[in-house]
């Protein structure tokens, strides 16, 4: 874990240093403690204003937004894989990312100019959509008071596939707001800001919270839900803390960056095959792996054709999708999801 953390460390360094613009680490250095209200530095005054800005302001942000959205998708993605005992689940299998894509898409091709909180309608429309639609799936899974796991996987794959099909419909006529649909449905933390900073990580502490206090639990429904129930743990109590938890990680993570794939699917994969099924460290190391690729990632898509920048999905898949198979090759060692090997 300690090892994580330093790692974390060197790529929020990293991070602010590299983009279309590089800045030395020094300069950094100088730039935020001349930013503290107790210190001033004359070196400060050798370094040009636009840098202060696009550290303070523009970098500084995104690589913290990028951390909030990359452990938001990774944790719920270790808890939803766990929950339906589906090495396939990611944070998006149960529809909340189609539900978000439908309210922002709509929010665009609308032309809402409503603003919440200093939120625009996209991201605003975007998390109603994706929390709607957990409460639409859980609502149709659930049979008397007990809402099977099977049920709920079904449910959201079929609504999910619904949702889909309704934002293509809506995408086939956004007509000269197509390439603004297009970019928000890749993925990307261009236009992140402190704001979003400030309300996306209360957001993802609550979810982590709610998830991390029932890993115990969560490893005893990797057994079944009937051998958890003979070992004490209240079933449905459980599933309902987690799904709430691990959506709304899901909806806060995906109403500020779009919908970024992999990061859920691949991190938690690559921390079992290291360090075991164990949830009590599978979470938070997962948190941390999955800030840690986020930032990278989004490093690489600021520098790779700079100035211009790709959406930060693009590079996720491309790095995703191999480190899959990779995974699949070990899959001898996923026997704790049953019949893996």
């Amino acid at each position: 874990m300690t090892g994580l953390v330093m790692l974390l460390f060197l790529t929020i360094v990293l991070g602010t240093m590299l983009g279309a613009v590089s800045i030395g680490w020094r300069n950094i250095l100088v730039m935020l403690f001349d930013a503290l209200p107790f210190y001033s530095s004359d070196r400060a005054l050798e370094i040009a204003p636009v840098y202060r800005d696009i550290l303070l302001q523009i970098r500084i942000p995104r690589v913290l937004l990028a951390a909030a959205v990359g452990s938001s998708l990774a944790v719920s993605g270790a808890v939803f894989q766990g929950l339906f005992r589906n090495p396939m689940a990611d944070p998006y299998v149960i529809g909340i990312s189609s539900g978000a894509a439908l309210g922002a898409v709509f929010a665009m091709l609308s032309g809402f100019s409503l603003s919440v909180g200093g939120f625009g309608a996209v991201p605003l429309f975007a998390f109603f959509g994706g929390t709607l639609t957990i409460l639409l799936v859980y609502s149709m899974a659930r049979v008397g008071r007990a809402v099977p796991v099977m049920t709920l996987l079904l449910a959201g794959i079929a609504i999910s596939s619904f949702l889909s099909a309704l934002v293509s419909l809506l995408t086939y006529f956004a007509g000269e707001k197509l390439h603004q649909v297009i970019f928000w449905l890749m993925g990307g933390l261009s236009g992140a800001t402190w704001l979003q900073v400030k309300v996306m990580v209360p957001y993802a502490l609550i979810g982590y919270c709610c998830v991390s206090l029932f890993s115990r639990e969560l490893n005893a429904m990797l057994l079944g839900e009937e051998t958890a129930s003979h070992l004490g743990v209240d079933t449905e109590k459980v599933k309902k803390i987690l799904l709430a938890g691990a959506s709304f990680l899901v909806a806060a993570a995906v109403s500020t960056s779009g919908i970024i794939g992999f990061v859920g699917l691949v991190v938690p994969h690559f921390i079992r095959l290291v360090a075991g099924p164990d949830h009590r460290f599978l979470i938070p190391a997962s948190a941390l792996l999955g800030g840690i690729l986020l930032i990278a990632t989004d490093t690489l898509a600021r520098v790779i054709i700079a100035p211009t920048e790709l959406p930060v999905g693009i590079i996720t898949a491309l790095i995703g999708a191999p480190m899959f198979i990779y995974l699949l090759k070990k899959r001898k060692k996923l026997k704790y999801f049953g019949g893996g090997g």
